[in-house]
């Protein structure tokens, strides 16, 4: 019965921590159709059980056109910034959709459309 509760909690408290949401983009062109995208992110990481591992660059037909893998948790910096360098975002994109995700919930919180500077 101990280690059903302990388990419940562990669950619980990482359910606590919620969707990872994005707080601001900037994309700076960088020549031709590449492109730097700085994103902040908000999670309540709550460790290794719990944390935002991941943002991506999606065009509007949901096309993917860049993945910044997270690698550990940001527990003593929320929220945190982090870009990505050569991102391609063709020519005829004029907006993309910054969506970031956690390891419990996957994808699901804030998300950000913003125009693409040429």
């Amino acid at each position: 019965m101990t280690a059903m509760i302990g388990v419940g909690l562990l669950c619980a408290s990482a359910a606590a921590a919620g969707e990872a949401d994005v707080l601001g983009v900037e994309i700076t062109h960088s020549g031709d159709d590449r492109y730097r995208v700085t994103v902040t992110v908000r999670h309540a990481d709550a460790g290794w059980d719990h944390y935002a591992d991941q943002w991506r660059v999606v065009a509007p037909d949901g096309t993917v056109l860049g993945t910044r893998t997270l690698y550990h948790p940001h527990e003593t910096e929320q929220p945190f910034t982090r870009s990505l360098g050569g991102v391609e975002i063709p020519a005829g994109v004029s907006d993309v959709t910054i969506e970031a995700r956690d390891n419990v919930h996957g994808r699901g919180g804030k998300t950000m459309t913003v125009d693409v500077p040429r």
